[in-house]
């Protein structure tokens, strides 16, 4: 199967990245690619405390309506460390072209270890994702119910059947 790859333009806005390794996928079938902490020294995460801007010391242009970023929290460090981000996913526009920024937050326990970030560490990854967006048709009814109706937060159940 052969698959068509749109470009994105990246734009290093930090040349410690150059050192660091430039953003790239790290394996043949990975999702996103790393974002690195661009920071002058080590940053000390709290437990439970604010969550902080770090930069990425990059910037993309996608410059199409259909596909936008999606900033995640690398699946180790989340649950291994606890450093997530402090809104859950960073949604990247298209049309967004400014640097990129990772919310991290340490969500661990009041009186958990501290977490240091060091300068280069990859913190987060950027997934590209395709958008969809649809018509808005305003109403006043919707024009179909379903059998779940308005059922939600956990109202299909916790066990197997």
């Amino acid at each position: 199967m052969t698959s068509s790859r749109k470009k994105i333009e990246v734009q290093i806005l930090d040349p410690r990245l150059r050192e660091w390794g430039l953003p790239r996928y790290q394996t043949d079938m990975a999702a996103g690619i790393d974002l690195h902490a661009c920071i002058d020294e080590p940053l000390v995460l709290h437990p439970q405390a604010p969550a902080v801007l770090v930069p990425s010391g990059m910037a993309v242009l996608m410059n199409d309506p259909d596909m936008a970023a999606l900033v995640l929290a690398r699946s180790g460090l989340g649950h291994k460390k606890g450093l997530i981000l402090g809104q859950s996913v960073g949604l990247i526009d298209a049309d967004y072209t400014a640097q990129i920024f990772v919310s991290a937050w340490l969500r661990t326990p009041p009186g958990s270890e501290t977490l240091t970030i060091n300068p280069g560490d990859r913190i987060a990854q950027l997934v590209f994702v395709p958008i969809i967006r649809p018509e808005l048709s305003f109403v006043d009814t919707l024009s179909a119910t379903t059998t779940r109706g308005g059922g939600g937060f956990g109202s299909t159940g916790l066990g197997t059947s």
